[in-house]
């Protein structure tokens, strides 16, 4: 009688390795669909963007806020701060300083920096508002809305 480990007994323990990570392949997936992770849609506490030196007039920051990320402009007329995301397809919109508007580079929609208004395009509706706020010479931004 031989002990040890023989060409069979290789070959049965490849065909269970490979199953195994076939089922994992295809089970991991189906699991993560049906518990996925816990998205925050806004920060509960305010998010800083910076020191408010980083970010003279005429000039945008864009930063990571809850799932979607926001963007603020320190306009002529102060800080201003809305979602990032367009109301047309949900592109992420960008600052266009040489046009003074925001600009949503998807399908051509144009919004007002001061009141995130509509200009041009198909965007249905005006960007969200989020609350700007300074303290101690930081940048702060949250979900309030900005009256």
């Amino acid at each position: 009688m031989k002990t040890g480990f023989t060409r069979r007994d290789f070959m049965q323990y490849i065909k269970g390795l490979l199953a195994a990570t076939g089922l994992t392949v295809v089970l991991g997936p189906v699991v993560a669909f049906f518990y996925p992770p816990k998205l925050e849609e806004t920060p509960s506490e305010p998010v800083l963007v910076g020191n408010t030196d980083e970010l003279p007039i005429g000039l945008s920051k864009t930063v990571k806020f809850g799932r979607y990320p926001a963007l603020i402009i320190h306009t002529e007329t102060g800080l201003k701060a809305y979602s990032a995301v367009c109301t047309h397809f949900a592109c992420i919109v960008m600052w266009k300083p040489e046009l003074n508007q925001i600009a949503c580079p998807c399908h051509a929609g144009f919004f007002d920096p001061e009141d995130g208004s509509v200009i041009s395009g198909p965007p249905p509706s005006p960007l969200k508002h989020l609350t700007v706020e300074e303290l101690d010479g930081e940048i702060y931004v949250s979900a309030g809305v900005e009256e």
